[in-house]
């Protein structure tokens, strides 16, 4: 087997070669099992010389290193479109499973077991240069054409509850309104200084005090901001993350219509770890 060298990894070895532990693979591989076994008439086409864990491996590889087709085709000894086909098909056959699936919006609005306190930032990802309709991509906070994607999470267990995209041009509150994301009434909710106006939407919104023109913050104004930004500091390692990926990290080449799916199944497959008592 093509894979027997990375499987002899240690498991910190491992998690540092495909970004997830082992256990996790394995349960992709029986989701992926039982989804096949249920669902012969969802396996059509021509089928490839690697075993089906050789193929999340590869799946795995891709979004960890975000190397071309080309060079991991080079690797497993098979071809460019073979490897395209295989990732596209692992991504979308995970997310038919239902196993590595979001909470959703609705999480939020439970009458009970909703989240205490959430907190919500915005993280983009750079990307080639539309041929059209460069403006709406274009980030005058990163200098280049990216997308941008919302995360919330429970500030809690650091678990994210849901995501939203948009362009580049798209201001974070911009994005926030567009999202129809709404919270709980005793739901305390933490966020940048990029949320301004926010309160009219959720009371509970928690964000830094500006200091005022030609103004200073005062010393408990300045406490405030500091203990906030602590407070926040958690999904800023939510985003750190799922940036271990390159896909999300890196400048991203593929077609812009498939990143929300990408970005869902590698938050999902976050919570997971999670879930499995940390990520270290």
């Amino acid at each position: 087997m093509k894979n027997q060298s990375y499987l002899n990894l240690t498991s910190h070895q491992f998690k540092r070669r495909f970004g997830v532990k082992i256990e996790t693979l394995k349960v992709m591989v029986k989701a992926l099992e039982e989804f096949r076994s249920e669902n012969p008439q969802d396996r059509r086409g021509r089928r490839t010389i690697l075993t089906l864990e050789e193929q999340v491996l590869v799946a795995l590889e891709y979004w960890r290193e975000y190397r071309t087709y080309f060079h991991i085709a080079t690797n497993w000894g098979v071809s460019e479109s073979t490897i395209c086909r295989i990732v596209i098909d692992i991504e979308s056959t995970l997310m038919k499973t239902g196993k590595f699936r979001l909470p959703g919006k609705k999480a939020l609005l439970k009458n009970s077991d909703y989240p205490a306190v959430v907190a919500i930032d915005v993280t983009e990802t750079a990307i080639e240069r539309p041929q059209k309709k460069q403006k709406k991509y274009y980030s005058g906070k990163k200098k280049c054409h990216t997308l941008k994607t919302q995360l919330v999470i429970n500030q809690e267990t650091r678990a994210i509850i849901c995501t939203a995209f948009g362009q580049g041009h798209c201001h974070d509150f911009s994005l926030f309104k567009k999202s129809k994301v709404h919270f709980h009434p005793e739901t305390d909710s933490l966020q940048d200084s990029g949320y301004q106006g926010i309160k009219d939407y959720h009371s509970n919104s928690y964000i830094p005090r500006k200091k005022p023109k030609n103004g200073k913050l005062s010393l408990l104004e300045k406490d405030y901001n500091r203990v906030l930004a602590q407070e926040r500091i958690v999904i800023e390692h939510v985003n750190r993350s799922l940036k271990i990926f390159k896909i999300l990290s890196s400048r991203y080449r593929n077609r812009r219509r498939r990143y929300g799916l990408r970005c869902n199944l590698l938050s999902a497959i976050y919570n997971y770890e999670l879930a499995l008592g940390g990520l270290n």
